[in-house]
């Protein structure tokens, strides 16, 4: 309880922080839509392919291929939009104001190495799908599917942490590795990955809007079709109202998740990078976090 009740309170300190500079939340948006436009051209290819090459060995492997492109694209756009949000809330508790032509220079900056990032998370998507996928065979495959969840969980973890450092200290992605590991070995961020339940909250917070959404869609869409008649053209437009509703409280629920998590991320690796230093230079005192985790965990 303790753990949700700090992850609640860092919500609304990372939120009270957006609405001051609402620049803070542009990208996670930004993120949502070119996401979503991404993914709708990309699918266009691998259903014509099977369509044309259904249960043959090349069209099999050319689903692969796309399937694996269309993965690694996502993974660019989302990371690039990500660092863009880094780099604002460290501007914003650095300076007092994130600015978005800095971000984005940033962001060019260091897009070889948000595409390796991307490289390295599209192979991690592909070899747990693929561990995950062996439990549809003979025997089952338990073992690889509790593998496949541990190593997703690790990667996701490291994949928010390499941002920030590759972002603000502008370092490749080898190095950046380099320093994610040096920070966790050293323990400095074992308090706020313990005690602040971040994940927890987001992932009710999206369960609950998702469940409000499909109440209020079918409340919407069957009222609808209830109140006009059975006909087919009032069947289709209060589905179509039903899901554009659902689907409207599906994206707030990511947009929270997205940039709350980053937001979370971005301020424990800025609090271990002070703790670091002044580990490094020999004093005991504490290190006051960013202002976001300085006011839930005091």
């Amino acid at each position: 309880m303790q753990s949700l009740s700090r992850g609640w309170s860092f919500l609304q300190e990372a939120w009270r922080m957006a609405f001051k500079d609402k620049d803070l939340i542009k990208p996670s948006i930004y993120s949502l839509f070119a996401g979503l436009i991404v993914s709708i051209i990309g699918i266009i290819p691998i259903i014509a392919v099977v369509i044309l090459f259904s249960d043959s060995q090349i069209g099999n492997i050319i689903i692969f291929a796309l399937s694996a492109i269309l993965i690694f694209v996502n993974y660019i756009v989302s990371y690039i939009f990500s660092a863009m949000t880094v780099y604002l809330i460290f501007g914003y508790l650095s300076e007092g104001d994130g600015r978005m032509d800095k971000a984005w220079a940033v962001v060019q900056r260091d897009f070889f190495d948000i595409a390796a990032l991307a490289a390295a998370s599209t192979a991690v998507n592909l070899l747990t799908s693929q561990l995950r996928g062996g439990r549809n065979r003979r025997g089952g495959n338990l073992i690889g599917g509790m593998l496949a969840g541990l190593i997703d969980t690790v990667w996701t973890e490291a994949a928010f942490l390499l941002l920030p450092v590759m972002t603000i200290e502008d370092v490749s992605i080898g190095n950046a590795l380099k320093r994610v590991g040096q920070i966790t070995k050293n323990n400095l961020l074992l308090i706020g990955v313990s005690t602040v339940g971040v994940k927890w909250v987001t992932g009710l917070i999206g369960f609950a809007l998702a469940v409000i959404g499909a109440v209020v869609g079918f409340a919407v869409g069957g009222g609808l079709v209830f109140a006009l008649g059975s006909s087919t053209i009032v069947y289709v437009i209060g589905l179509a109202l039903g899901l554009l509703i659902f689907f409207a409280f599906a994206m707030a629920a990511s947009v929270i998740n997205t940039y709350t998590s980053t937001a979370y991320h971005t301020c424990l690796y800025l609090w271990a990078r002070e703790a670091e230093k002044a580990q490094a230079a020999g004093q005991p005192m504490r290190v006051a976090a960013p202002a976001p985790l300085a006011a839930v965990l005091g």
